[in-house]
């Protein structure tokens, strides 16, 4: 018994290698690249003038100008800097929530859109539904939340500088991103082996319809197929990055059908990591249940938005074929 365990072990260790180690070349790639292009805008200082062109808007949303740095930096890098911007302001709980929900909605973008691109997801589709989500539980929030909304637009000048200072260099800030790029590329190694691995080995033992049974209400009230529990727990708990490579392996193995995966997209787009960025933020006085129920919200009707444009093309083909 325990030597047959051994050979099923083995067996799935061996199936998941290739297609993971491929998968992983590319999300790696993705990822330095990126990454690389985000310090380059920070050390030059780019990215307070992209913000000069948004910060008027932010009146919409109850926010003084200033905080449209914080969402330009999270928009184009990741939630990391968005925080590191939102430390310097003088933000209360309710502005703090509305931001904090816009930079959940969309965040990363030129890391997340490719990754989700590569599962069959529009990249054009991505980058407007996640912007416009964002915008519109924004204004949403400003209308619900209790508070009075910001009635002068403080300037962008009262937020901090993200370039650099006069005394860091070029190189030292290319070596520190050589550093950082580094441990990010063993991690990601690590966690994606072993996710998949881990996802192999559920299956192959029958486990993942015990965890599916147990998240089926939750996943009934999502709109979503049973069958992307597990793709869903990824992505809720670790991310898109590392959770692209556990839906890209389910899709070489017709795990999930391209309907399943773009239903998933459309849930997930949105809502994800919901671990770590959700602690961060709520660390930083925002409230995590507005952060979390009002994207959970927003998702259900992307999600529903995506079956009627099945229901509709299924009408259309049905009626072609008479």
């Amino acid at each position: 018994m325990k030597q047959e365990t051994a050979l099923r072990l083995k067996s799935c260790v061996k199936d998941v290698l290739p297609s993971t180690t491929k998968t992983c070349i590319w999300i790696i790639k993705i990822t330095l690249g990126v990454s690389l292009a985000m310090m380059l805008l920070k050390f030059f200082n780019i990215l307070p003038y992209i913000s000069d062109f948004v910060s008027p808007v932010f009146r919409i949303f109850g926010l003084p100008g200033s905080t449209a740095l914080a969402f330009v930096s999270g928009y184009f890098v990741n939630c990391y800097s968005a925080i590191a911007v939102m430390s310097t302001l003088d933000l209360n709980w309710r502005e703090l929530s509305i931001l904090c929900t816009m930079v959940m909605c969309a965040h990363s973008m030129f890391l997340e859109t490719p990754v989700l691109k590569k599962t069959g997801a529009s990249a054009i589709r991505m980058v407007i539904v996640r912007t416009l989500s964002a915008f519109i539980l924004g204004a949403g929030l400003n209308l619900v939340l209790p508070g009075e909304p910001v009635q002068a637009q403080a300037s962008l000048s009262e937020a901090i500088s993200v370039g650099p200072t006069g005394e860091v260099t070029f190189l030292q800030a290319l070596l520190d991103w050589a550093k950082g790029a580094l441990k990010l590329v063993v991690m990601m190694i690590c966690i994606i082996y072993s996710l998949n691995i881990l996802q192999r080995i559920l299956q192959e033992f029958g486990i993942m319809d015990s965890i599916a049974n147990v998240f089926k209400p939750l996943m009934l009230a999502f709109g979503l197929p049973a069958n992307t529990v597990f793709l869903w727990l990824v992505a809720n708990f670790i991310g898109l990055g590392y959770g692209a490579a556990a839906i890209l392996d389910s899709m070489s193995r017709n795990a999930l059908s391209p309907r399943d995966v773009k239903l998933l997209d459309s849930h997930i787009c949105i809502s994800h990591s919901n671990l770590e960025d959700l602690l961060l933020f709520t660390a930083c006085g925002a409230s995590w249940w507005i952060m979390l129920l009002s994207r959970w919200i927003m998702a259900i009707v992307l999600v529903w938005e995506q079956k009627l444009e099945f229901f509709i093309a299924d009408h259309r083909r049905a009626a072609n074929n008479l």
